[in-house]
């Protein structure tokens, strides 16, 4: 086995070199005799560590022909397999990121320590992010025979602060937006919440007047979503097309051409901060702020996790209200439904 450290002369002191990293360290001494001691020691020490390596892959390719051979484009082509067209999407255009470059080829079973951290020195929220799932799919998998970094030693991501569209501006954006069909849009997202993209293939069919209620599939997760037809939203609809798509075009376009047109509106307002995105923020907090039910806020929003949830309502307004005025609105409520099933039992 090749020796890791050599030994060079110079000023007429001994040094050592890693061959490996390159780096030259002083042994010390000027007597040569122990220089050969001091760098005999430190390439043995060096010795034990590469043997259960060497070790480690031959046990490896006995069982697995393919782990030494699995690089981290491997993994990252096993995750955008995963998931459905939008996921897919999403995580193909974060592999493109230069910040995997470093160990995009490099043999998946030697990667160290060192090279995940030096990603995380100096890389978005993002690419952390997703370097994680990476690294977790790729352990999950058992192409990694132990954790690179263990748990605690990831960073904690801190993701940049989101909010829901208020009131007021969206008001504003409805008032200055010249677009007929995109203000209708606009109007329909702060109605239901939904995601921009599922907001933007509703079609007539998603419509049942019959039972008053506007259903679709949520192109994320699959499930099913039902919305009663409130007053607002009732004036909204026979406002939008009775067959086809509701919103023709803006259909027919791509997420980030919504979002670009969205972004460019509210720089022109001077409103910061929100995306197309926010309306969901904004339904979360307006729903809290109400009193709505979270598990009708949940299942509105397609959130089967309260932790989610709550994620996204948790800048909304709440103020308690006065107990004795609840308990006389109670007795209030409790009286009307006496005097409705009595009026039923008569008729």
């Amino acid at each position: 086995m090749k020796s890791q450290f050599i030994l060079f002369k110079r000023s007429g002191v001994f040094y050592s070199e890693d061959t490996v990293t390159g780096k030259q360290r002083s042994l010390r001494t000027k007597i040569k005799a122990e220089a050969g001691v001091l760098l005999n020691a430190k390439n043995e020490s060096a010795r034990q560590p590469n043997l259960n390596l060497q070790l480690a892959r031959t046990y490896l390719s006995a069982s697995d022909p393919e782990a030494t051979q699995r690089t981290w484009q491997d993994v990252m082509d096993e995750m955008e397999s995963h998931g459905n067209p939008s996921t897919k999407t999403r995580c193909a255009c974060a592999m493109r990121s230069k910040a995997f470059d470093t160990i995009r080829l490099a043999p998946l079973i030697q990667t160290k320590a060192e090279q995940i951290r030096s990603i995380l020195e100096d890389c978005t929220v993002s690419t952390a992010h997703y370097l994680k799932r990476l690294h977790n799919l790729a352990y999950g998998l058992g192409w990694l025979p132990s954790p690179v970094l263990p748990t605690k030693q990831w960073p904690k991501l801190q993701f940049k602060a989101k909010r829901g569209i208020t009131a007021e501006e969206h008001e504003r954006i409805v008032a200055a937006e010249k677009n007929v069909e995109r203000k209708f849009y606009y109007q329909l997202l702060w109605e239901i919440g939904a995601s921009q993209s599922d907001a933007a293939a509703l079609s007539s069919a998603n419509v049942d007047w019959k039972k008053q209620s506007l259903r679709y599939n949520r192109m994320k997760t699959g499930t099913a979503a039902q919305v009663a037809i409130g007053k607002n939203l009732r004036d909204l609809l026979k406002q939008l097309p009775s067959s086809g798509p509701l919103f023709p075009k803006i259909s027919a376009s791509s997420d980030n051409a919504r979002a670009s047109e969205f972004s460019r509106r509210c720089r022109l307002l001077g409103i910061q901060g929100v995306s197309l995105h926010s309306y969901r923020y904004a339904w979360a907090e307006r729903a809290k702020s109400a009193g709505y039910p979270e598990r009708f806020a949940m299942e509105n929003l397609g959130h089967n996790s309260k932790a989610v949830h709550r994620a996204y309502a948790k800048s909304a307004e709440v103020t308690v209200p006065a107990l004795d005025d609840f308990e006389r609105q109670s007795a209030e409520r409790k009286l009307l439904n006496v005097i409705s099933i009595q009026s039923e039992q008569a008729a």
